[in-house]
């Protein structure tokens, strides 16, 4: 059966939906279509900086963020260290 122009995108639609999640970011709401930690510091361009990051509250050191799932309604801490003084 061939589809209408009009349902192919609202399917589609619904699909994107599914993917993305929101999360809090640094106090900050944030929808994303990541799935670990690091896919969405990856997402927001902090690429290969130092940086520091938290999931709920809890440490995740960088060797970490790779297997650490996200999911909608987490909380997430990213924090670059400061230059000067």
């Amino acid at each position: 059966m061939q589809q209408k122009a009009g349902e192919r995108r609202r399917n589609e639609t619904v699909g994107q939906e599914a993917c993305e999640r929101e999360v809090i970011v640094n106090g900050e709401t944030c929808s994303t279509a990541a799935s670990t930690l690091a896919d969405l510091i990856e997402e927001l361009g902090y690429g290969e900086r130092r940086i520091a990051t938290a999931v709920n509250g809890q440490f995740v050191a960088g060797s970490m963020r790779a297997a650490t799932a996200i999911a909608a309604g987490d909380s997430i801490e990213i924090v670059a260290p400061r230059q000067g003084g």
